[in-house]
């Protein structure tokens, strides 16, 4: 079977068990995903059980549910693994998980695994000794991430029987590690939740307001829209940016680093934190423009999505996913990433067009709906999961 978008499949089958694994406990990204996939099993009248290190916002979500939550040791697949400390947490962390991993396959009888991104490498193949089918959701493309390290996320996921992949993007940075999971692979695109209602435009009056939503890091391109709103200040526009995102804590340097940025006397009073919320809507409505300025590929680019569905213009860095997330919609812009020139030129132009913009965008919002319905989403992957469950048809 060739790698194309999978739409919704025939009914799945019904009473599956499902052992869902997950990395974290939060609602960024691929958190989100996550619980979409619960959702969509939950839904057909399946028993997922979910596996995830800590508790958080994600597992209150899933247990309002009745979806039973385990943690435990989840070993996950980062950069600072590849250090002499890394590597032994690491294998702590993996012989620990093994254990418990091995535990929940012989007592609880899944009929599939469904792992959920491909940072916890331990899955597929401990699913593979035991004799469970697995499916693998590919939420990452680190196209710019060390050999060695692309070779470590890929590997493990040769004991998979399918593969779940967010974006022909990071289809084509798999395939450049194993050509042979193309047959494997399906690209699903992320199912994204609009606002409960369409937010009118602002009325005006006041600074342009402009928007920052995800994780605050280095390669998200925070810094990156900090000096492109120093440069419009310079030129004369009244703007303020709005942060909507986290630090995380091993990131607690890079916080200290924004914080010192924005006391800066060209920017003092026109940025704001506000920590992560799980609702941005509010956010989303009460800004101009919505940024994404990251420097390094993203896989896909759900934030990007969120601000089509709210019906404000988008400029966002032309890198990765983030092409083909916005793929079609007139009141999207990209730039170059890394460049706070053409991003603050970018912005500058939207504002001149911003009457025109927001009428596109609104249309734009609509095609999103369709695009990025959650419901195809719950069913395209819950779909391609009793394809391989035990008992299931072929892939």
């Amino acid at each position: 079977m060739s790698p194309a978008v999978q739409e919704a499949g025939s009914a799945p089958r019904t009473g599956l068990r499902v052992l869902v694994t997950h990395p974290g406990a939060s609602l960024y990204g691929s958190d989100r995903m996550l619980l979409e996939a619960v959702r969509g099993m939950v839904d057909v009248g399946w028993s997922p059980l979910l596996l995830v290190p800590e508790t958080g916002a994600l597992t209150d979500a899933v247990a309002e549910w009745g979806v039973p939550v385990r943690t435990g040791p989840v070993p996950v697949l980062r950069k600072s693994a590849l250090t002499p400390t890394g590597i032994l947490r690491l294998g702590a962390q993996t012989l620990a998980a093994a254990r418990q991993g091995w535990d929940l396959l012989v007592q609880g009888r899944p009929d599939v695994v469904y792992v959920s991104t491909v940072t916890t490498p331990l899955w597929p193949l401990l699913a593979r000794v035991r004799g469970v089918p697995v499916v693998c959701h590919v939420h990452e493309a680190e196209s710019e991430a060390p050999g060695v390290l692309q070779r470590a996320l890929v590997l493990p996921l040769l004991a998979a029987d399918a593969l779940v992949v967010n974006s022909r993007f990071a289809l084509d940075v798999l395939l450049r590690s194993a050509p042979r999971l193309r047959d494997r692979s399906a690209v699903v695109l992320n199912g994204v939740e609009g606002p409960p209602a369409a937010a009118p435009p602002r009325l005006g009056g006041g600074p342009v307001r402009l928007l920052y939503v995800g994780r605050l890091s280095e390669r998200k391109g925070v810094l990156v829209a900090l000096e492109a709103l120093e440069l419009l200040v310079a030129e004369g526009l009244d703007a303020h940016l709005d942060l909507v995102g986290g630090v995380f804590s091993e990131h607690a340097a890079f916080g200290e680093e924004l914080r010192r940025r924005v006391a800066r006397p060209q920017l003092a009073g026109r940025t704001t934190f506000h920590g992560f919320q799980d609702d941005v809507w509010p956010h989303l409505a009460a800004c101009d423009i919505l940024l994404v300025p990251s420097v390094l590929a993203e896989p896909f680019g759900n934030t990007a999505v969120e601000g089509v569905l709210a019906g404000r213009p988008v400029v966002a860095s032309d890198v990765g996913g983030l092409p083909e997330a916005l793929e079609g919609y007139r009141s999207a812009r990209l730039v170059r990433p890394l460049d706070a020139s053409a991003l603050a030129a970018a912005i500058g132009g939207a504002v001149d067009q911003l009457p025109t913009l927001l009428e596109l965008a609104r249309e734009d919002a609509v095609a999103a709906a369709a695009r990025h319905d959650p419901q195809r989403y719950r069913r395209a992957v819950t779909a391609r999961v009793a394809s391989v469950a035990r008992g299931g048809s072929a892939a």
